[in-house]
């Protein structure tokens, strides 16, 4: 059985990408480039928001399957640097190690998450909306210039 304790990546916020499927190679948003904000919420857990420019392919498929209830769930890509484990007095029972401290490289919106309780959900704002309308213009654009009606 594995826990993460709360608190455990206050640490190590400051340079996390989101990305589909764990895949290093399908980048979503990053906290360096501000489209992604994390917050370590101690008992609640990782809190994140995430400004998706759905001129990326990658982050149009997660905002579709997303959207659509398809993939639902959070994972995360991490290295423990303090961990704490209890052995149990029962022989066939597993033991229980907790995540203290662990230094946090990635999120990801995922299928099967290994923690169920995370999730992902998409957010409609403003914002969203008015990149979406900007996307389909700049496409209407590109169109007429190629002459395609």
């Amino acid at each position: 059985m594995e826990k993460i304790a709360p608190g455990a990546f206050s640490k190590s916020l400051s340079d996390v990408g989101l990305l589909w499927s764990h895949d290093h190679d399908r980048p979503l948003a990053r906290t360096t480039s501000r489209s992604l904000t994390l917050r370590d919420q101690g008992r609640m857990g990782l809190w994140f928001s995430a400004d998706l420019d759905p001129s990326n392919p990658d982050a149009a498929l997660a905002l579709s399957s997303i959207g659509r209830r398809e993939t639902v769930g959070r994972s995360f890509g991490f290295r423990p640097t303090k961990e704490n484990w209890l052995e149990p007095e029962d022989y066939n029972a597993l033991p229980e190690r907790t995540i203290l401290e662990a230094e946090l490289f990635e999120i990801s919106a995922v299928i099967r998450p290994a923690y169920p309780q995370s999730y992902v959900d998409v957010m409609r704002s403003d914002n969203a909306a008015n990149a979406r309308r900007r996307l389909i213009e700049k496409m209407e654009r590109e169109h007429k210039l190629r002459g395609i009606r």
